[in-house]
């Protein structure tokens, strides 16, 4: 693990591995490491931080904070918020970590599930009328297409649940399978 080191404030160790950690798994997302580590800054800071705060402590070019800044703003993931006697920009971020999955799950499906589905409509639809195309592609597009639509309704009725009630049904894990008239034993 690389530390954050050099001419960058001193920040706890704790606070500087979940940074890192979180600016990796951003990058396995296919996130910039910078914007993700700007984030878990954020989402850990006690008040709210400038751009120039954010730059210094974690040792990154202004210009590199602000576009990424600009990029969490837009996932809706941190705000800029008035600091009273400061006419500078301060950020902070959405700490709820149930708000901050939904804002991330809606972004993503934004940008890739919704494109997926309309592709795969077309490619189905075009399938169907292409001789050329095998009835083995054809049927592996409309399911796919099927299986991604049904994980599509699904993630929007869930949109619709009380928080509390689908963190109890997170708790239950494959229990919550008994709830079900398939998944109960049947009685002699």
């Amino acid at each position: 693990m690389t530390e954050i080191t050099d001419n960058r404030k001193h920040i706890p160790l704790a606070i500087e591995r979940f940074v890192l950690h979180w600016g990796e798994m951003g990058s396995q997302w296919g996130v910039n490491r910078s914007v993700s580590q700007i984030h878990a800054l954020l989402l850990l800071s006690e008040r709210p931080m400038t751009a120039e705060d954010v730059a210094d402590t974690l040792g990154l070019a202004r210009s590199n904070v602000s576009n990424s800044i600009k990029e969490l703003i837009g996932w809706n993931l941190i705000r800029r918020v008035p600091v009273k006697g400061d006419r500078r920009d301060h950020f902070e971020a959405e700490t709820d970590i149930w708000e901050v999955f939904l804002r991330i799950a809606a972004g993503r499906k934004e940008r890739e599930i919704d494109p997926a589905i309309a592709v795969l409509k077309t490619c189905s639809a075009e399938a169907e009328r292409d001789t050329a195309v095998s009835a083995t592609a054809r049927s592996r597009l409309k399911e796919m297409l099927g299986f991604i639509e049904m994980m599509d309704r699904f993630y929007t009725q869930m949109l619709t649940v009380p928080k509390p009630q689908i963190a109890s049904a997170l708790r239950l894990g494959a229990k919550v399978l008994n709830f079900l008239p398939s998944g109960r034993k049947k009685q002699a």
